[in-house]
């Protein structure tokens, strides 16, 4: 049985890890003509990993970017802020989970006065 906080923020990290690696990919295809921009939805992808750990989050093209005269519409500006975005997002989750973790242990141990 896993705790319900548990699930939720192995949805977040999944998804984050995903996004991470679309920016990744953006990035180092910065350069290369006709190449289209992905990302991973964020907050829709979430609340579908919360009752779902094992599916994968759904990778969609950007629809709100400028395509270049080479066809490519990677903007390493808005990339660098998403890598960002992201990271802030798991380091959140991260320390969020570290600290549940921690007070879900002190809760599980023995009181060493016996009372």
């Amino acid at each position: 049985m896993q705790a319900g906080f548990l699930s939720f923020y192995d949805g977040v990290l999944s998804v984050a890890q995903a996004r991470t690696a679309l920016v990744a990919n953006n990035i180092a295809n910065a350069d290369t003509p006709g190449f289209k921009a992905m990302d991973v939805p964020f907050d829709a992808n979430v609340a579908a990993q919360a009752g779902d750990t094992g599916s994968t989050p759904a990778a969609q093209y950007r629809a709100d970017a400028t395509v270049g005269l080479d066809g490519n519409d990677v903007s390493l500006d808005s990339e660098r802020v998403e890598a960002a975005q992201t990271g802030e997002q798991m380091s959140a989750a991260a320390t969020f989970l570290h600290q549940s973790t921690a007070d879900l242990i002190t809760a599980l141990r023995p009181n060493p006065s016996g009372n």
